[in-house]
């Protein structure tokens, strides 16, 4: 190139440049700006938010047996390992809005910086940054974008009003395609924060029309069908999962989609019923399921549950919680073989060992896990009563056989045993034959099979061959152990057989080790089971007796049991009336009675005046006889101890209300009319109130005699850290004769809240108390502080003119916020102070001096 041509192309890119200047506003510089503003800057910028947001939808963890979340919950913890990324999207975006300030993309460039803080967790700037685009943005839809990120980041705080605020405003705009689409999410997302699942599937209803692929539609209808089956919408549930299917949805969503189609859909017949099955059948043979099939499993067992097919049902829960190594679907299972056995079929044993598998294997956040809990409780009451009821029935049914009979009762469970023992064997031989032709086989006929048989696979579980050899070994290991859940837990329970079954169990124990001694010449002790079996047969009449109390017993703690624990009152009324029909001279007979009463009168069938009737004919003189007639009766009873409770709560009542001289009556009246088991805590009042009415030197006395008189009572504990206290008042006495405060009604004042630093309650007081300032007393424009003295925070209101408005502040306080969070929650000093006797207090740490200069010069 000449000299003359480097020179004119050298002029044109000088000129170029020049017109490109940040101060230029012509054509070429508005169109230079805008190219690179938006390839440049805000197009890395919007390629790092994709970025990140997919780094946030990694983050879901989905469970499908919970309504899948819309977006993911916001993590700070996750936010952090993002942050260069975040940073990066932030210094594009700058760049851009630094270079190009006149560019049409610098609302966008800010928009991207307003999503970045969103992503970063940094609520504040966020706000800020939305704030700023909706104000300033020319660009009416992109400041629907920048208030729909806005309600997002109100969302995300939990900051609801707000939210709602900026969704009112944008239901009122005329919103484009996106962003009408974007507000219904938003909105759906904000719902399903607070839980409202009806607002929630109307906006998902409502974008259903405006959703790309890119929206993952297929999830989305997989939420609406869960939010539908929740509320109760079957048909509207199935037609969702359906229009999942057709999306081509990940494997995940379209497994659980077609489990939940299977839930939900509508069954006429027993053509319908039958083509379910297939359908589960179906999903159990694909091998794409294998990771699965305890899920399969389990709503195998939930739809054979609805069908009343309890039997089919528990098999299947069985066969789920042995088929994956999740352990939710293993609770569950667990627990729904433990509510069936319980509700339905009532036998409480089995019951109780599925809820203690349940309890094991559930996770701490499943719902509703404490009444698991609670009734994995009772249920072992119920095993315990129960067995209390079946063996000591069994025993006194035994107790009244001769030998012969007991022998001839023993030897027909032996030979039942025997027979089934004998058949356990014969099916482990076929077993074990047919292990043996399979690995033949395999070893030597089908070693180039590979095909889908089982027995050709290399997996363990996957070969039918390599099961049998592990099952042998494990059966040389461990022995002939019955196939049951929770075998190692239920070898060790201390549970209590039938003795019947005890005792054959031992006679074949015995003719196992006769044989045995035979073989090796060894000899045996042979225990005789009838033998063992009488020594605990109740024979006498006291043994009798004691086993006829248990079983009496073990009726009123069950019916107790279903009254109170469970409320189920039918359950209850049949145990109370095994009790009595049993028992009739039962020393709780009226007390059954009276619960007998009250169960029928609820259930209103026309039954409780029979027991009434009863109850005030054979047991007239009773306090449940008493209380039928009146209600009040407890209160007005003439016995010692509850008379006594009656005037010891109004003489309590008057020494609160500082009434002292009526209640020393009152005390002494209760004292005098006898002792009792509550004349301590009379006692012990009896002194409180001398502690108000005499001298500390008395006081100290009074409470030492006390201590002297009742050294086994729980409350002597107290009156020990009474006499402390009082010690410890006389030396803060002396100390505060050093202290003088200051009454001077003129002076300003403030208003001080007391409490303990470790609480850290420091901005929830700061806040409550700048709302109550700002409501009640504007006009004062009082500020708020906080200052530290020992191990207690003092947040200070000041200053308040004097004196008359400091105690009208106080007692408003008093009445208003005293009772609301967080001073209802905590323990608090309140007090008002004037600035003089605050410096005071603080220099001398006087606290306790000052409360007690507080109540004599300000308290009414």
């Amino acid at each position: 190139m000449s000299v003359k041509y480097r020179f004119l192309f050298g002029s044109f890119l000088f000129l170029l440049l020049a017109g490109c200047s940040v101060e230029q506003n012509t054509v070429t510089a508005s169109f230079f700006h805008n190219m690179t503003a938006r390839f440049n800057g805000y197009f890395y910028a919007k390629e790092g938010a994709r970025e990140v947001e997919k780094l946030i939808l990694k983050s879901l963890d989905d469970d499908h047996n919970k309504i899948l979340l819309l977006y993911p919950q916001w993590d700070t913890v996750l936010a952090k390992t993002y942050k260069k990324n975040t940073d990066e999207i932030i210094k594009m975006a700058s760049i851009s809005i630094q270079r190009h300030p006149n560019s049409r993309w610098v609302d966008d460039d800010y928009l991207m910086v307003g999503l970045a803080r969103l992503y970063a967790c940094d609520w504040q700037n966020a706000i800020l940054t939305f704030k700023y685009v909706n104000t300033k943005s020319t660009d009416v839809h992109l400041r629907h974008t920048a208030l729909l990120n806005l309600a997002r980041t109100f969302t995300a705080m939990k900051d609801f009003d707000r939210a709602e605020e900026a969704f009112r405003f944008l239901d009122k705009e005329k919103l484009n395609r996106s962003n009408q689409k974007k507000m219904y999410l938003e909105k759906a997302n904000y719902y399903q924060v607070r839980e409202d699942y009806n607002n929630m599937v109307q906006n998902l209803s409502k974008a259903d029309s405006l959703l790309t692929r890119q929206d993952r539609k297929g999830r989305i209808y997989f939420i609406l069908g869960q939010v539908y089956q929740k509320l109760g919408f079957n048909s509207e549930a199935y037609n969702f999962y359906r229009k999942c299917l057709a999306t081509n949805p990940d494997y995940e969503i379209d497994f659980y989609a077609r489990l939940n189609m299977a839930q939900v859909a509508q069954l006429n017949s027993q053509r319908d019923i039958n083509q379910i099955r297939k359908q589960f059948a179906k999903m159990l043979k694909d091998t794409k399921n294998a990771d699965f099939k305890d899920k399969i499993y389990f709503e195998l067992g939930e739809f054979e549950k609805k069908q009343n097919n309890l039997k089919e049902a528990i098999q299947e829960y069985k066969l789920s919680a042995h088929a994956g190594k999740g352990k939710r679907i293993k609770g569950m299972a667990y627990l729904r073989i433990g509510q069936i056995n319980f509700d339905s079929l009532k036998k409480y044993k089995p019951a109780k060992l599925y809820y203690d598998s349940a309890v094991a294997s559930l996770p701490p956040d499943f719902e509703n896990l404490e009444a698991i809990k609670k009734r994995q409780s009772i249920l072992g009451e119920f095993v315990k009563y129960t067995e209390t009821i079946a063996v000591n029935d069994s025993l006194l049914y035994y107790a009244s056989l001769d030998t012969g009979k007991i022998r001839h009762r023993l030897d027909s469970i032996w030979n039942k045993n025997k027979k089934i023992e004998v058949t356990k064997k014969k099916k482990k031989k076929r077993q074990e034959d047919n292990s043996d032709t399979a690995v033949a086989s395999t070893s030597f006929g089908n070693t180039s099979s590979t095909g889908s048989d089982s027995n050709s696979s290399d997996w363990y579980f996957g070969s039918s061959d390599l099961m049998a050899t592990g099952q042998d070994e494990f059966q040389r290991k461990w022995g002939s152990i019955s196939l049951e859940d929770n075998w190692r837990r239920s070898s060790r329970s201390s549970t209590t057989a039938d003795p019947t079954t005890v005792a054959a169990t031992q006679q074949a124990q015995g003719n196992t080790a006769a044989n045995q001694g035979k073989s090796e010449n060894k000899p045996e002790i042979k225990a005789d089971p009838v033998k063992t079996l009488i020594a605990q047969l109740p024979k006498t009449e006291t043994q009798r007796n004691e086993a006829l109390s248990k079983i009496e017993d073990a009726y009123f703690h069950l019916g107790d049991l279903y009254y109170f624990n469970l409320n189920e009152k039918d359950n209850a009324s049949i145990s109370y009336e095994k009790l009595i029909e049993r028992f009739p001279a039962s020393e709780r007979m009226a007390e059954v009675l009276y619960k007998l009463y009250l169960i029928h009168k609820e259930k209103n069938d026309g039954l409780a005046d029979r027991y009434a009737s009863r109850l005030q004919k054979e047991f007239p003189t009773s306090t449940f006889a008493r209380i039928l007639i009146n209600p009040d009766y407890i209160k007005e009873t003439t016995a010692l101890a509850e008379k006594q409770k009656l005037m010891y709560k109004e003489a309590y009542r008057l020494y609160q209300s500082n009434n002292l001289k009526p209640a020393m009556e009152q005390v002494t009246q209760a004292l005098a009319a006898g002792e009792s088991s509550f004349t301590s805590q009379l006692e012990l009042l009896r002194v409180l109130i001398m502690a108000r009415t005499e001298d500390v030197s008395r006081y100290q006395y009074e409470l030492s005699e006390f201590i002297k008189k009742y050294p086994k009572d729980p409350l002597k504990k107290y009156a020990e850290q009474l006499v402390t206290s009082s010690k410890d008042f006389i030396l803060k006495m002396e100390k505060a004769k050093g202290i003088n405060f200051i009454a001077d009604s003129k002076a300003p004042h403030l208003f001080v809240a007391v409490y303990n630093s470790s609480e850290h309650i420091t901005n929830p007081v700061v806040d409550a108390l700048e709302k109550f300032n700002n409501k009640e007393f504007i006009k004062l424009k009082l500020t708020t502080s906080n200052v530290g003295l020992d191990e207690k925070t003092l947040t200070l209101c000041s200053e308040i003119p004097d004196k008359e408005t400091a105690l009208r502040y106080y007692y408003k306080f008093i009445d208003q916020l005293s009772k609301a969070k967080p001073f209802s929650n905590y323990k608090f000093y309140t007090f008002v102070i004037s600035k003089d006797n605050f410096q005071i207090l603080y220099r001398n740490k006087a606290l306790d001096e000052y409360l007690t200069f507080f109540d004599k010069n300000y308290q009414k």
